[in-house]
This record gives C-alpha cells, sequence and structure tokens, in this order.
C-alpha cells in the first residue's frame, strides 16, 4: 500500500488551518485543473465528522466520481476522510495540526490501494503515488496562500 506524507509550515493559527483543509470550497479552488466539483453529500462549507462528500473529477483523462467520508475529528488536531465509493480499491487520508508558535506545521498522510491487483501495482509505481502526491502538494499551496494572505479590507 504506497504512502504519502508532507509536511507543510502555515504562517496562520491553527484553527484557520484546520478550517481551510476541510473546506469544500478551498479544495474545489485546489483542483481547477481537474474540474473538480462536489455533486452530493456535502457540497460546500466546512465537513464535519460522518458527513460525506462525493466528488466528481477529470483524473488521467477519464471522468470520475468519488465518495470519501469524515470518520475521525479532533478540533482542531486532527481529522481523517476516507473513500466509501471510487476508483481506488480504499484510502484513507490522515490531516494532522501541530501548533508551532504562531504558525501550524499541516501533516498529511495519505494512503491507498489501486484495485487490479498486479496491474494496479504497477500502476502505483508507474505514475501513480507521483500523480496523487503532485495534487496533494498542489491543494496544500493553495490552503498556505489562502491562509497567509492579509484579510480583505
Amino acid at each position: 500500500m504506497p504512502i504519502i506524507e508532507l509536511a507543510t509550515h502555515i504562517n496562520a493559527p491553527i484553527q484557520q488551518c484546520f478550517d481551510l483543509a476541510r473546506s469544500i470550497d478551498v479544495h474545489v479552488a485546489s483542483t481547477r485543473q481537474t474540474g473538480e466539483t462536489a455533486i452530493a453529500g456535502r457540497t460546500s462549507g466546512l465537513i464535519e465528522l460522518g458527513e460525506s462528500v462525493t466528488w466528481r473529477a477529470r483524473h488521467l483523462g477519464k471522468w470520475q466520481t468519488l465518495t470519501s467520508k469524515i470518520t475521525e475529528f479532533e478540533y482542531p488536531n486532527f481529522f481523517t476522510d476516507e473513500m466509501v465509493e471510487g476508483a481506488f480499491k480504499s484510502f484513507r487520508h490522515e490531516h494532522y495540526f501541530f501548533p508551532v508558535k504562531d504558525q501550524t506545521l499541516m501533516k498529511d498522510i495519505f494512503m491507498f490501494e489501486s484495485p487490479h491487483g498486479f496491474w494496479g501495482h504497477v500502476a502505483n509505481a508507474v505514475f501513480l503515488k507521483w500523480y496523487m502526491t503532485r495534487l496533494l502538494e498542489k491543494r496544500n499551496k493553495v490552503i498556505k496562500e489562502i491562509a497567509e494572505s492579509p484579510p480583505a479590507p
């Protein structure tokens, strides 16, 4: 099972980073390149424990839908979303937030299993882990940019 671990330092309070990371609207903004939209479940605002969202996006040249659910939630330190239905055999995305003085260390741990046995392992090795890492890095960059932007007048 591939595991992606990312750490992002953000010059903003932990509560703000936590809320940006669970914002459906921020997620949509961070995935513009895939045309991602929330089509069912929680479709805007801040997702909460027990809620799900269904996404539709174009990945690797194909339109796909994926539903994930918030299965663990401890404000403002940690939440987990897990795939309920979609292209993966499974995935689990853990989001951790650590206060560091007046800043936040945001840590992602993303674990996934590809379908199709041997061919899924080949896809992971050849491109899928790289592709998913880039998507998560883009998402974190958008969260950081929004969090560190001066407030609107």
